[in-house]
């Protein structure tokens, strides 16, 4: 099974579109932890998904250079990069069904009151 579950840093404000029939999708460039950092030819980026009510949390609650652990399933797209663009490389991304804050940057503006 490809069902996964990562700690991510968000690299990118999430974005967020409508499909004619109201179905929401959060879209997040995210990055994996770096265990090796003089591999420079890792790719540590990843795409994320969100679907649905989980999208509107998505971008209500987290913000750029916040962790995040996400449960998913992995699949492989063309790349949405343009240096990877004439590559034979594939983009990995995450279609998420849970997340849930592991670092976040912001607590002390209150993007939590109640």
């Amino acid at each position: 099974m490809n069902y996964s579950s990562f700690i991510i840093k968000i690299l990118g404000k999430p974005e967020q579109s409508f499909f004619d029939d109201n179905i929401s999708v959060t879209e997040i460039i995210g990055k994996f932890g770096q265990f090796q950092k003089n591999n420079k030819n890792s790719d540590t980026i990843i795409h994320l998904s969100i679907w649905g009510n989980l999208a509107y949390d998505a971008i209500k609650y987290y913000k750029e250079d916040d962790y995040v652990i996400v449960e998913g399933y992995i699949s492989l797209r063309k790349p949405i990069f343009e240096e990877l663009q004439n590559t034979n490389k594939k983009q990995v991304e995450l279609s998420v069904f849970k997340i849930y804050p592991f670092s976040l940057n912001n607590i002390q503006q209150g993007r939590f009151d109640k």
